[in-house]
């Protein structure tokens, strides 16, 4: 045991100790937020304005197109449209929308056309052709002899109210927070294991080429080494994330006192306008569900499933860096590795958020390769304590396993060069 706890104490030093370990651990949360600073301002930079020539040879649509912050329309209607089409393709103006003449509305709505020289957004597409429909299908029902404000007082527009069996009164999207918050916890799951997996893997070859490993291998097991390995990686790895955390509040908080009053007074005007006190009463009600979900179980989930997953995944690592001589050689053998990651993210996202519950994601959440990310978006949805403790005990049953045969491709791969392993050869050695 004292050899174990001097290899991960030898490991977690090497780790910290690096300068590419310490320039990052400071610089990241500063790129982060200076990131997302960044974008916030991109975003409320408003677009150019682009100039729509409308050539309407009917001049029953073109008082229908309204202004706006991106988009200009101007009359050109009496204008020829040859020269119209000409200051398209000379850029005067963004491009040219053109109404002709039709014996009915059935031919007009076939024959209008868009020109520019770039292609339009579909969703600026999508309004032009809303418009135009909105305007002909107003004509139609003049025609047909039918009242339009009648037909427009006869729609229906339908709000369900959500409520709990328990009689209070229930939010919508509430299942889209809580899979954006399990998702979240899953996300940075599965981005440590990938990290510091790597690293485990590199620092067992780089190791294994400078023939550092024959001298550590003659004192202690190969199995204490790769544990050690793993440990001491993963608490370095624990270290600068509460690092990250720490710096990264710190700076958002610096960020929103420096930059808030600004933003908060621009965003305030805007959502002045538009809130209503049922908005307001609203938000109060999301902050209020959100305060009952099981929070302690969400955090203390998250740090074992972080530990289990890691361990798990590390174990895989590092018998690949065992096996190979070089990172090149050990991509063959990490995409079976990264496979279980995806589809752990995919299953959350696509299967937990419709049915939390469900065949798919109970099951899922129990598999070990995929329990720490499925398991933690469920979470949120409230999951049975059984379901959360038998998940924990498979994922380290698991782990245990996992180690036991990885130690078996440790042990004889940490001597081997010069040798490109095949997956044949990988089961020889599980086999020794």
């Amino acid at each position: 045991m004292s050899k174990l706890v001097l290899i991960i104490k030898r490991e977690f030093i090497a780790k910290v100790r690096n300068k590419s370990f310490i320039v990052m651990t400071f610089l990241s949360p500063l790129l982060f937020v200076g990131i997302g600073v960044f974008v916030g301002y991109l975003s409320t930079m408003k677009a150019e304005l682009k100039t729509i020539a409308v050539h309407d040879e009917t001049g029953r649509f073109v008082n229908e197109f309204k202004n706006d912050e991106e988009y200009k329309y101007v009359d050109l209607s009496t204008v020829d449209l040859k020269v119209l089409k000409d200051s398209i393709v000379s850029e005067s103006y963004e491009g040219l929308l053109i109404i002709p003449k039709a014996e009915n509305n059935a031919q007009l709505q076939k024959g209008i056309q868009y020109v520019s020289n770039d292609s339009p957004s579909v969703s600026f597409t999508e309004d032009l052709e809303d418009v135009i429909a909105k305007k002909i299908t107003a004509e139609n029902f003049q025609k047909a002899g039918l009242d339009t404000l009648a037909i427009k007082n006869a729609k229906a527009d339908v709000s369900i109210n959500l409520e709990k069996a328990s009689g209070e009164e229930a939010l919508k999207g509430l299942n889209e927070i809580k899979i954006i918050i399990g998702g979240a916890f899953g996300y940075l799951i599965m981005m440590f294991i990938i990290l510091y997996g790597n690293m485990v893997m590199r620092s067992v070859i780089e190791e294994k080429t400078s023939r550092i490993i024959e001298v550590i291998i003659s004192s202690v097991k190969p199995f204490q080494l790769m544990m050690g390995k793993i440990i001491g990686t993963s608490l370095a790895g624990i270290l600068q994330f509460l690092i990250w955390a720490i710096l990264g509040m710190a700076a958002m908080f610096i960020v929103s006192s420096m930059f808030g009053v600004q933003m908060g007074a621009s965003a305030g005007a805007q959502a002045q306008a538009m809130e209503t006190a049922q908005q307001a009463s609203n938000i109060g009600m999301y902050i209020k569900e959100l305060w009952n979900l099981p929070i302690a179980t969400i955090l203390i989930s998250f740090i074992i499933y972080f530990i289990g997953g890691y361990f798990l995944y590390s174990s895989f690592y590092a018998s690949i860096g065992a096996a190979v001589d070089n990172e090149t050689d050990s991509q063959q053998f990490l995409l079976p590795i990264i496979m279980p990651l995806i589809l752990g993210v995919y299953i959350g996202f696509f299967t937990v958020m419709n049915d939390p519950h469900g065949t798919v994601a109970t099951v899922f959440s129990m598999i070990p390769l995929t329990s720490p990310i499925v398991m933690m978006m469920r979470i949120p949805f409230g999951v049975p304590m059984w379901q959360i403790i038998l998940s924990m005990v498979i994922l380290f049953s698991t782990f245990f396993g996992v180690v036991w045969f990885a130690a078996k491709i440790y042990r004889v791969g940490i001597l081997m060069y010069g040798k490109k392993p095949t997956w044949r050869e990988l089961i020889k050695w599980l086999r020794y």
